[in-house]
């Protein structure tokens, strides 16, 4: 998964217009390394990915980008880990949505996968009212997402097969 979420990042990013685009590709490749045993804190993986993150010498960029990828706030909110997640300052939105982006069209198996299938197999493994989400409410940006409602739609570019 994570090669396919980096090249996904890659090809998006190959577009910003900004000097920070090689931490999205970084943070892409970085973004789950907190399910590591090794790594593993506060059972939080994008606090613990980037406390690790931090550790071993990454941009402030690259950093804040694993803390706060795919949805991070709404699932440390859950969790009472605000305050954890808050140790850590918030990425450039921008570069935050693409990652978010790779992240969301990229399977478990590595393979492009529509936003939409993707959010119906995470909420599928995380159903409501467990401990990643314990009411509709807290549900609603995957939801709102899912029916293509996000405040910024990204879209992948087409795979070229010349």
């Amino acid at each position: 998964m994570l090669q396919g979420v980096a090249a996904a990042a890659e090809l998006m990013a190959a577009g910003l217009a900004t000097p920070d685009a090689d931490a999205v590709v970084a943070a892409a490749w970085l973004h789950d390394v907190g399910y590591a045993p090794s790594v593993r804190s506060t059972s939080f993986h994008p606090v613990d990915g980037a406390a690790f993150v931090r550790a071993e010498g990454f941009s402030a960029v690259v950093v804040s980008l694993v803390a706060y990828h795919t949805g991070a706030v709404f699932e440390a909110r859950e969790r009472g880990l605000l305050d954890a997640l808050a140790e850590f300052p918030e990425p450039p939105q921008l570069l935050l949505d693409v990652l978010t982006c790779a992240d969301m069209t990229t399977g478990p198996d590595g393979s492009r996968v529509r936003a939409e299938d993707r959010v119906s197999e995470i909420l599928a493994r995380y159903p409501l009212h467990n401990n990643q989400s314990t009411d509709d409410h807290d549900a609603e940006p995957m939801r709102k997402h899912q029916r293509g409602g996000g405040s910024r739609p990204l879209a992948l570019p087409s795979a070229t097969t010349d």
